[in-house]
């Protein structure tokens, strides 16, 4: 019988990063067991994978299928964030409300203390709370994914990747012989095959608004094919001729206009997060000094963060910052230790 005590649950995908954090865990004493989520019919293949991966380690597979929650929570917001001209970021979403929530159940259910993910980042307690930090290997870096995480669910978890290398991890499966071990990373949107979201959305959701691309001299310069094909700071695949590069500033879904500008125009000196989350703390009380990542790929820019009265905070950046796009998340760190953050507003109504 398992001990409740070492017992933990790892989210199994099929791919390489969990199944080498359930054989790290098998190896420092922990008994583990596997559970693999059906998020929507697309995620099928997931299931057979992991059972695989289940089957080579050893160890019992728990199926979890949550497609109508994972519909409302996630799949749904990210087209109703696409048809009002936002980027949105479906895994920032699922992680909190769908996967930890389900993993973190389903541990308590099987009487089992912990929980783990191949996530590349680290758990670090802060007095009473607890919080993200950068995992040792920056250019695998996840934290910006888990800043949403609930205080309950981090004190439950593991991250057994926390200090390793991807190549680290790829020949350890290798020297396992597991069948996943040369298995391509998975993909952004999970639960589109294909990539192709605006065919996606069109299919599921409608074509959204449409309507003309403003040159930044204000003239019309010919019609979009809809505001769900575009995102601020898009420049490639436009088909807008003006002589000059230019990208995508801003995108009005009340009119279906999409503002382009030149490389000068996309930088910003600030922007206004809301739905704001901390981990360290309970809330931001008093301007502080930290840095912002405005994109999961983005790197660290200095700023100062500021609460405001209504519960949004003001993000200034002390070098202004490329494109920040309405309904990606800004995540605030200090040092390697994520603060919190929140969904980003159009730059234009910083105050």
């Amino acid at each position: 019988m398992t001990s409740k005590r070492n017992g933990v649950l790892v989210a199994l995908s099929g791919g390489v990063d969990s199944a080498v954090c359930v054989r790290l865990l098998q190896e420092q004493g922990f008994e583990v067991q596997a559970a693999v989520i059906e998020f929507s019919p697309a995620h099928k293949g997931a299931v057979e994978a992991a059972a695989q991966a289940a089957g080579q380690l050893g160890i019992p597979l728990h199926i979890l299928r949550c497609h109508a929650l994972f519909e409302q929570a996630v799949i749904t917001p990210f087209a109703e964030d696409y048809l009002h001209g936002r980027t949105p970021n479906p895994c920032i979403l699922c992680n909190p409300l769908v996967k930890f929530q389900l993993l973190a159940g389903e541990a308590e259910r099987l009487g089992l203390r912990y929980m783990a993910t191949g996530h590349y980042a680290r758990v670090e307690r802060c007095g009473e709370r607890f919080a993200i930090r950068r995992a040792a290997s920056l250019s695998r870096d996840q934290s910006y994914m888990l800043y949403r995480l609930t205080q309950p669910q981090l004190g439950k978890l593991l991250l057994p990747l926390a200090e390793m290398e991807k190549d680290a991890v790829r020949a350890k499966a290798a020297a396992l012989s597991l069948s996943c071990a040369g298995a391509p990373d998975s993909q952004e949107i999970c639960f589109i095959e294909d990539g192709d979201y605006p065919r996606y959305l069109e299919e599921h959701y409608g074509a959204g608004s449409s309507g003309s691309f403003v040159a930044p001299n204000g003239e019309r310069c010919g019609r979009h094919r809809g505001i769900i094909h575009y995102t601020v700071g898009q420049r490639k695949g436009l088909g807008v001729a003006l002589g000059r590069p230019v990208c995508i500033r801003r995108i009005d879904p009340e009119s279906g206009d999409i503002f382009l500008g030149e490389y000068g125009d996309l930088l910003f000196s600030g922007v206004t997060l809301q739905d704001c989350v901390w981990q360290p703390f309970e809330t931001l009380n008093a301007p502080i000094r930290c840095e912002a990542k405005i994109r999961s790929q983005a790197k660290l820019a200095a700023c100062q963060a500021t609460p405001l009265p209504d519960g949004r905070v003001r993000v200034d950046f002390l070098e202004p910052q490329r494109a920040p796009a309405p309904g990606q998340s800004c995540v605030l760190y200090e040092g390697d230790r994520v603060l919190g953050g929140g969904f980003i507003l159009s730059p234009q109504e910083d105050e």
